[in-house]
């Protein structure tokens, strides 16, 4: 029966000191992970001041400029939009100047042709009656 316990004995200290194996093997693999978590924290601590840094010197000034250019493009488009308002006027102003002119122009014309028509008529008329008069005088003289 002893040489049953020896091997029994045998058999649980080999299994106790593969336990202290594993047991020292899980606590290496903590510090491991726990040494790899420190040195990430610490590399993603300094992505985010190399961000923070490239955003101070780059993106910052960057955004400024583009503001800047906005503001201009605004000013710009209101100052368009004044010109292009006063444009709009001024031709509505001359177009109306314009009508008004061609209207004047179209009444005077008439005003000039009815009374160049009258005047006319009268002179047309009286050399008419003339002709009439010397065609009738040289008919009854050839008669």
């Amino acid at each position: 029966m002893e040489s049953q316990l020896v091997t029994t004995n045998l058999f649980l200290g080999i299994i106790a000191a593969i336990s202290v194996v594993q047991t020292l093997l899980v606590i290496g693999a903590i510090i491991a992970m726990f040494a790899a978590y420190r040195r990430s924290q610490r590399a993603y601590l300094r992505v985010i001041d190399l961000i923070a840094m490239a955003e101070e010197r780059h993106v910052v000034p960057t955004m400024v400029r583009v503001n800047a250019i906005l503001d201009d493009v605004k000013d710009v488009t209101a100052a368009m939009k004044d010109v292009t308002a006063t444009v709009q006027e001024e031709t509505e102003r001359l177009d109306n100047a314009i009508r008004d002119t061609i209207n004047r122009v179209d009444h005077t014309a008439e005003r000039v042709r009815s009374s160049v028509l009258a005047r006319t008529s009268r002179i047309v008329g009286f050399v008419r009656g003339a002709r009439t008069v010397i065609e009738t005088i040289l008919n009854s003289r050839a008669a």
